[in-house]
């Protein structure tokens, strides 16, 4: 239906660029949401998945070089100022830069499929002035794994949901996420209460061993 609605041929590739880049250099815009929801628009042929891979990794890399170049020129200067989201700059600072400080090269690769890292990885590792040779290597190495694992994920999963649809129809697959989310509160439920039972016996076994004379 979207994709009659807009032509996502033409513009769905830069939508998808421009959210990423957005993303990855510090804007809190949904950049992972967009690269799921092309994945799924592919799956359904209004896009390549192999184009929107490519998309992705290359507005993730352009991104996250570009707030690293503002976190390096003036981070944390942006991060401590007065303003809109003040509190939560200033916890992503006090969070993320000791860590930062001892695991850069992993918080770059692996804050990409994070989202308070995905966010503000780039700004955090400008502002520690970590490596720019460094940075490049893993967060390349981050964004094309980014992109290629999502944008696969999202485009299998919408070929089983739309294979699932034709298969058993839309109320059809509906009472079957009904069914597998009712067995799964279920199970919780029952591993809940199990480990009450557990509790209240080690509770009532050491009272016991209190109370023998000795």
């Amino acid at each position: 239906m979207l994709a009659s609605i807009i032509d996502v041929s033409h513009t769905g590739y830069l939508v998808l660029f421009l959210l990423v880049m957005a993303e990855s250099g510090g804007v809190p815009v949904p950049g992972e949401t967009s690269l799921i929801a092309a994945g799924i628009l592919a799956s359904q042929g209004s896009l390549q998945i192999e184009v929107v891979i490519v998309v992705a990794a290359s507005a993730a890399i352009v991104g996250d070089n570009l707030g690293y170049q503002i976190g390096r020129k003036g981070g944390r200067w942006l991060l401590q100022r007065p303003g809109r989201f003040h509190r939560q700059r200033l916890q992503v600072l006090a969070r993320g830069e000791p860590f930062f400080e001892r695991h850069g090269p992993k918080a770059v690769f692996f804050g990409r499929f994070l989202l308070g890292l995905r966010v503000w990885a780039s700004w955090l590792a400008g502002a520690t002035h970590m490596r720019w040779r460094s940075f490049v290597f893993w967060n390349a190495c981050g964004g094309i794994c980014w992109a290629t694992a999502i944008g696969l994920l999202a485009y299998s999963l919408g070929n089983a949901a739309g294979n699932a649809i034709k298969t058993f129809g839309l109320f059809g697959l509906l009472a079957v996420l009904l069914v597998v989310v009712g067995v799964l509160i279920a199970h919780f439920r029952h591993r809940r209460d199990a480990d009450a039972s557990a509790q209240q016996s080690d509770g009532a076994e050491g009272a016991g061993h209190e109370r023998e004379p000795r």
